[in-house]
């Protein structure tokens, strides 16, 4: 009860209690050769810096703090939580800044997430930002992640790599290795293994996903950035009110167009 205005109004006021809670934020990017493709106006790249703009953005405008770890062929960044305008430009800046990957070798995705377990301290919300394309089990390194902080998979795929189109002899390179391979997409038979094996692929993904415990965003090089932000949010808003705890998406929504 407050009591000052009780007594001054003749009627029992409770004073109410709203906590502003802080969201600290991480983005572990993987900006490994894989994630150089893109089959249509966009690479998996360019998505990913773009979602890291607008979700840092939509974050440090109340108040909040964000970090960034970035991996190309090791942990070769590593950009301190901190709030304020200035410092969400340094953190696109690199991004946008980075030099392509060089062809070093396959992606070891447990490289980065380890990383993130040793260097957040205090617990955040940590997006993992990657195609999820990777040498070794990385689940285990995920779930260890997910046991200390809020993790959120944005996985980055395009349409191309799981359905190859009838285009006839064409020349394909690792990103990551840089070896070269002549393919004939005519072969139907050709296009049908490929699918298969992609089929495998994502459902050995979602299975690692699922082991790790998290929530997982699907982002394709040819969605729109704005509605994969409203999908987030609605994914935050749904399990929030499964936990019964607070919301992130209350930091994010306000100002993202219908």
């Amino acid at each position: 009860i407050d009591w000052n205005v009780t007594a001054r109004l003749q009627t029992p006021y409770v004073r109410e209690y709203h906590e502003d809670r802080e969201v600290l934020a991480w983005f572990l990017v993987d900006l490994s050769g894989s994630v150089g493709f893109g089959s249509g106006g966009r690479s998996k790249r360019e998505v990913a810096t773009e979602f890291v703009a607008v979700i840092a953005r939509l974050l440090s405008r109340h108040g909040n703090a964000v970090g960034a770890m970035c991996y190309g062929d090791h942990v070769d960044a590593v950009i301190p939580a901190r709030t304020g305008r200035r410092h969400l430009l340094h953190i696109i800046g690199h991004l946008q800044g980075r030099p392509e990957a060089p062809a070093a070798g396959a992606t070891e995705l447990g490289v980065l997430l380890r990383a993130g377990a040793e260097t957040i301290k205090r617990r955040s919300i940590v997006f993992v930002v990657s195609d999820f394309i990777s040498a070794g089990d990385w689940a285990p390194a995920l779930a260890r992640l997910s046991m200390r902080h809020e993790v959120v998979a944005i996985r980055i795929h395009d349409p191309m790599e799981s359905t190859l189109p009838d285009i006839g002899l064409v020349v394909v390179q690792d990103a990551e290795t840089g070896e070269q391979m002549t393919v004939d997409t005519h072969d139907r038979r050709f296009r049908e293994r490929f699918a298969r094996a992609a089929t495998r692929r994502e459902e050995a993904l979602r299975d690692a996903l699922a082991r790790g415990g998290v929530d997982t965003l699907e982002l394709s090089t040819s969605d729109a950035l704005a509605d994969a932000v409203l999908r987030f949010a609605d994914l935050r808003k749904q399990r929030s009110r499964l936990s019964g705890g607070g919301s992130l998406a209350g930091h994010l929504a306000p100002g993202v167009p219908r």
